[in-house]
Protein backbone atom coordinates (compact mmCIF):
# COMPACT_ATOMS: atom_id res chain seq x y z
CA UNK A 1 0.00 0.00 0.00
CA UNK A 2 1.19 3.62 -0.74
CA UNK A 3 2.12 5.95 2.28
CA UNK A 4 0.77 8.53 0.58
CA UNK A 5 -1.55 9.13 -2.32
CA UNK A 6 -3.38 12.21 -4.36
CA UNK A 7 -6.08 11.18 -6.34
CA UNK A 8 -7.27 13.90 -8.80
CA UNK A 9 -6.51 16.59 -6.80
CA UNK A 10 -7.34 20.71 -7.66
CA UNK A 11 -6.09 23.37 -5.02
CA UNK A 12 -7.72 26.56 -5.98
CA UNK A 13 -7.22 30.17 -4.49
CA UNK A 14 -10.10 32.19 -5.03
CA UNK A 15 -11.29 31.63 -8.51
CA UNK A 16 -7.98 30.43 -9.64
CA UNK A 17 -6.62 27.32 -9.93
CA UNK A 18 -3.34 26.58 -8.76
CA UNK A 19 -3.28 23.03 -9.32
CA UNK A 20 -5.25 20.60 -11.61
CA UNK A 21 -5.87 17.37 -11.63
CA UNK A 22 -2.94 15.98 -9.78
CA UNK A 23 -2.67 12.51 -8.72
CA UNK A 24 0.82 10.62 -7.29
CA UNK A 25 1.63 8.39 -5.07
CA UNK A 26 4.68 7.31 -2.89
CA UNK A 27 5.23 4.63 -1.96
CA UNK A 28 7.63 3.01 1.43
CA UNK A 29 11.60 3.74 1.06
CA UNK A 30 11.07 5.54 -2.14
CA UNK A 31 12.76 8.86 -3.06
CA UNK A 32 10.42 10.99 -4.92
CA UNK A 33 10.96 14.57 -6.20
CA UNK A 34 8.87 17.09 -7.49
CA UNK A 35 10.40 19.48 -10.01
CA UNK A 36 8.94 22.50 -11.06
CA UNK A 37 9.81 26.11 -12.00
CA UNK A 38 9.18 28.86 -9.12
CA UNK A 39 5.26 29.77 -9.24
CA UNK A 40 4.59 26.04 -10.55
CA UNK A 41 2.56 25.08 -7.36
CA UNK A 42 5.33 22.73 -5.78
CA UNK A 43 5.02 24.25 -2.16
CA UNK A 44 1.02 24.52 -2.13
CA UNK A 45 1.52 20.46 -3.39
CA UNK A 46 3.54 19.94 -0.47
CA UNK A 47 0.96 21.59 1.53
CA UNK A 48 -2.15 19.91 0.55
CA UNK A 49 -0.48 16.67 0.93
CA UNK A 50 0.48 17.41 4.51
CA UNK A 51 -2.96 18.66 5.11
CA UNK A 52 -2.17 22.32 5.74
CA UNK A 53 -4.46 23.45 2.75
CA UNK A 54 -8.16 21.98 1.69
CA UNK A 55 -8.65 20.40 -2.12
CA UNK A 56 -11.10 21.88 -4.38
CA UNK A 57 -11.21 19.02 -5.56
CA UNK A 58 -10.55 14.95 -5.54
CA UNK A 59 -8.82 13.07 -2.46
CA UNK A 60 -5.73 12.41 -0.68
CA UNK A 61 -5.28 9.36 1.40
CA UNK A 62 -2.36 8.65 3.80
CA UNK A 63 -1.72 5.08 5.39
CA UNK A 64 -3.53 4.84 8.66
CA UNK A 65 -1.21 6.74 11.44
CA UNK A 66 1.69 7.85 8.72
CA UNK A 67 4.62 9.35 10.47
CA UNK A 68 5.79 11.98 8.45
CA UNK A 69 9.00 14.04 8.86
CA UNK A 70 8.78 17.64 7.57
CA UNK A 71 12.18 19.94 6.74
CA UNK A 72 10.50 23.62 5.94
CA UNK A 73 12.22 25.40 2.92
CA UNK A 74 13.71 28.46 5.28
CA UNK A 75 13.83 28.51 8.92
CA UNK A 76 14.12 32.41 10.18
CA UNK A 77 16.06 32.12 13.16
CA UNK A 78 14.96 35.18 15.73
CA UNK A 79 18.62 36.56 16.15
CA UNK A 80 18.05 37.92 19.87
CA UNK A 81 16.80 34.93 20.92
CA UNK A 82 19.54 32.59 21.96
CA UNK A 83 18.69 29.03 21.83
CA UNK A 84 21.22 25.85 21.15
CA UNK A 85 20.85 23.17 18.63
CA UNK A 86 19.81 20.40 21.58
CA UNK A 87 17.19 23.15 22.95
CA UNK A 88 15.70 23.51 19.07
CA UNK A 89 15.59 19.94 19.11
CA UNK A 90 12.67 19.56 22.07
CA UNK A 91 11.27 22.00 19.99
CA UNK A 92 8.14 21.06 20.19
CA UNK A 93 8.05 17.59 21.52
CA UNK A 94 10.97 16.97 24.18
CA UNK A 95 13.35 14.22 23.31
CA UNK A 96 15.66 12.97 25.40
CA UNK A 97 19.72 13.21 25.21
CA UNK A 98 19.91 10.28 23.75
CA UNK A 99 18.03 10.45 21.20
CA UNK A 100 18.96 14.18 20.32
CA UNK A 101 22.88 12.98 19.96
CA UNK A 102 21.48 9.93 17.73
CA UNK A 103 19.52 12.03 15.48
CA UNK A 104 22.59 14.79 14.95
CA UNK A 105 25.07 11.77 14.60
CA UNK A 106 22.81 10.36 12.15
CA UNK A 107 22.88 14.03 10.02
CA UNK A 108 26.54 14.48 10.85
CA UNK A 109 26.49 16.93 13.70
CA UNK A 110 27.84 14.80 16.30
CA UNK A 111 28.43 16.25 19.09
CA UNK A 112 27.12 20.09 18.11
CA UNK A 113 24.11 20.15 20.09
CA UNK A 114 25.72 22.77 22.30
CA UNK A 115 26.43 25.08 19.29
CA UNK A 116 24.13 28.26 19.42
CA UNK A 117 21.19 27.89 16.16
CA UNK A 118 22.36 31.67 15.37
CA UNK A 119 25.96 30.56 14.42
CA UNK A 120 25.25 27.65 12.30
CA UNK A 121 25.94 28.10 8.30
CA UNK A 122 23.35 27.04 5.80
CA UNK A 123 24.43 23.42 5.30
CA UNK A 124 24.33 23.15 9.07
CA UNK A 125 21.30 24.26 9.71
CA UNK A 126 19.77 21.89 7.28
CA UNK A 127 21.07 18.76 8.64
CA UNK A 128 19.86 20.09 12.13
CA UNK A 129 16.07 20.72 10.32
CA UNK A 130 16.86 16.94 8.79
CA UNK A 131 18.28 15.87 12.59
CA UNK A 132 14.76 16.76 14.10
CA UNK A 133 12.61 15.52 11.26
CA UNK A 134 13.87 12.36 11.95
CA UNK A 135 13.10 12.04 15.79
CA UNK A 136 10.12 11.52 15.12
CA UNK A 137 11.26 8.04 13.36
CA UNK A 138 9.25 9.37 10.00
CA UNK A 139 7.88 6.89 7.22
CA UNK A 140 7.91 9.04 4.79
CA UNK A 141 10.25 13.03 4.71
CA UNK A 142 8.97 15.41 3.27
CA UNK A 143 11.13 18.29 2.20
CA UNK A 144 10.62 21.98 0.60
CA UNK A 145 13.21 22.90 -1.46
CA UNK A 146 15.65 21.50 1.37
CA UNK A 147 19.11 22.53 -0.48
CA UNK A 148 18.19 26.40 -1.97
CA UNK A 149 20.68 28.76 -0.73
CA UNK A 150 23.54 25.72 -0.21
CA UNK A 151 26.20 25.74 -3.11
CA UNK A 152 26.16 22.99 -5.69
CA UNK A 153 28.92 20.39 -3.35
CA UNK A 154 27.00 21.87 -0.52
CA UNK A 155 23.78 20.68 -2.02
CA UNK A 156 25.04 17.61 -3.52
CA UNK A 157 26.49 16.19 0.02
CA UNK A 158 22.94 17.42 1.56
CA UNK A 159 21.18 14.83 -1.13
CA UNK A 160 23.97 12.23 -0.29
CA UNK A 161 23.12 12.65 3.38
CA UNK A 162 19.31 11.64 2.26
CA UNK A 163 20.43 8.76 0.52
CA UNK A 164 21.77 7.71 3.66
CA UNK A 165 19.07 8.16 5.81
CA UNK A 166 16.78 6.24 2.96
CA UNK A 167 19.13 3.50 3.59
CA UNK A 168 19.57 3.18 7.09
CA UNK A 169 16.12 4.06 8.38
CA UNK A 170 14.05 2.67 5.13
CA UNK A 171 12.02 6.36 4.93
CA UNK A 172 10.35 7.25 2.24
CA UNK A 173 11.33 10.89 0.86
CA UNK A 174 9.33 13.12 -0.95
CA UNK A 175 11.66 16.10 -2.15
CA UNK A 176 10.52 19.74 -4.04
CA UNK A 177 13.25 20.93 -6.55
CA UNK A 178 13.67 23.88 -8.67
CA UNK A 179 17.11 22.43 -9.85
CA UNK A 180 17.81 19.39 -11.65
CA UNK A 181 21.17 18.92 -11.62
CA UNK A 182 21.63 17.81 -8.05
CA UNK A 183 18.45 16.20 -8.06
CA UNK A 184 19.42 13.17 -10.64
CA UNK A 185 21.43 10.78 -8.73
CA UNK A 186 18.97 10.92 -5.53
CA UNK A 187 15.99 10.40 -6.98
CA UNK A 188 14.11 7.11 -7.82
CA UNK A 189 11.46 8.88 -9.48
CA UNK A 190 11.00 12.39 -10.71
CA UNK A 191 7.14 14.56 -11.50
CA UNK A 192 7.57 17.52 -13.19
CA UNK A 193 4.59 19.97 -12.25
CA UNK A 194 3.79 23.07 -13.74
CA UNK A 195 0.29 23.43 -12.24
CA UNK A 196 -0.58 20.09 -13.64
CA UNK A 197 1.84 16.88 -14.31
CA UNK A 198 3.69 17.72 -17.25
CA UNK A 199 5.55 14.30 -17.19
CA UNK A 200 7.26 11.96 -14.78
CA UNK A 201 9.47 8.47 -14.69
CA UNK A 202 12.96 7.93 -13.90
CA UNK A 203 15.76 10.87 -14.22
CA UNK A 204 17.23 9.63 -17.16
CA UNK A 205 13.84 9.57 -19.12
CA UNK A 206 12.42 12.77 -16.95
CA UNK A 207 15.59 14.83 -18.40
CA UNK A 208 15.46 13.72 -22.26
CA UNK A 209 11.24 14.40 -22.14
CA UNK A 210 10.02 17.73 -24.64
CA UNK A 211 8.00 18.47 -21.53
CA UNK A 212 11.02 19.14 -19.31
CA UNK A 213 12.65 20.54 -22.21
CA UNK A 214 9.92 23.05 -22.85
CA UNK A 215 10.07 23.99 -19.20
CA UNK A 216 13.58 24.13 -17.97
CA UNK A 217 15.51 24.95 -21.72
CA UNK A 218 18.29 22.25 -22.29
CA UNK A 219 21.32 24.22 -20.41
CA UNK A 220 21.34 21.89 -17.46
CA UNK A 221 22.51 18.66 -19.13
CA UNK A 222 25.81 18.70 -18.61
CA UNK A 223 25.60 19.40 -15.11
CA UNK A 224 23.83 16.57 -15.29
CA UNK A 225 26.22 14.52 -16.35
CA UNK A 226 28.86 16.38 -13.92
CA UNK A 227 26.71 15.04 -10.78
CA UNK A 228 26.45 11.62 -12.04
CA UNK A 229 29.65 11.35 -12.54
CA UNK A 230 31.14 12.60 -9.10
CA UNK A 231 28.32 10.64 -7.47
CA UNK A 232 29.48 7.33 -8.65
CA UNK A 233 32.92 8.55 -8.25
CA UNK A 234 32.56 10.38 -4.83
CA UNK A 235 36.30 9.57 -4.01
CA UNK A 236 37.82 11.42 -7.10
CA UNK A 237 38.00 15.37 -7.42
CA UNK A 238 39.04 18.03 -9.70
CA UNK A 239 38.11 20.55 -12.34
CA UNK A 240 39.01 17.37 -14.77
CA UNK A 241 35.30 16.56 -14.40
CA UNK A 242 33.52 19.43 -16.20
CA UNK A 243 34.55 18.06 -19.32
CA UNK A 244 32.94 14.38 -19.95
CA UNK A 245 31.08 14.30 -22.65
CA UNK A 246 27.42 12.51 -22.65
CA UNK A 247 28.51 9.43 -23.98
CA UNK A 248 30.76 8.97 -21.77
CA UNK A 249 28.19 9.62 -19.03
CA UNK A 250 26.22 6.53 -19.97
CA UNK A 251 28.82 4.21 -18.62
CA UNK A 252 28.01 5.14 -15.29
CA UNK A 253 24.45 5.71 -15.50
CA UNK A 254 22.64 2.28 -14.54
CA UNK A 255 19.04 3.30 -14.34
CA UNK A 256 18.28 2.35 -17.61
CA UNK A 257 14.51 3.02 -17.76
Amino acid sequence: MSLIAADHICVRFGAEEVLHDISLTVQPGEIVTILGPNGSGKSTLLRALLGIIPTAEGRITRQPGLRIGYVPQKLTIDRTMPITVRRFLSLPTRVSDAQAEEALARTGMAGQGTEQMTTLSGGQLQRVLLARALLGQPQLLMLDEPTSGLDQPGEAAFYRLIEEVRAETGAAVLMISHDLHVVMAASDRVICLNGHICCEGTPRVVSTAPEYRALFGLGTQGALALYRHEHDHAHEDGPHHHHHDHGHDHDHDHSHA
